[in-house]
C-alpha cells in the first residue's frame, strides 16, 4: 500500500516536465483505479 500511496506523493522524482507529467498521470490512474475497486456496484432491487 505504501508504493500505492507514494505514486501520488507531492515529490516528482522525474526531472524532465514531460516525464514530470507521465510521473503524475500514472499517479492518477493507479488512484483512480483502487479507488473503483473500493466502490460498491450499483444494482437495480426487483
Amino acid at each position: 500500500m505504501r508504493c500505492l500511496k507514494r505514486s501520488g506523493s507531492a515529490r516528482v522524482m522525474a526531472r524532465d516536465f514531460d516525464r514530470q507529467v507521465a510521473e503524475r498521470q500514472i499517479g492518477a490512474t493507479i488512484l483512480n483505479r483502487c479507488t473503483a475497486l473500493g466502490t460498491p456496484g450499483m444494482e437495480r432491487a426487483r
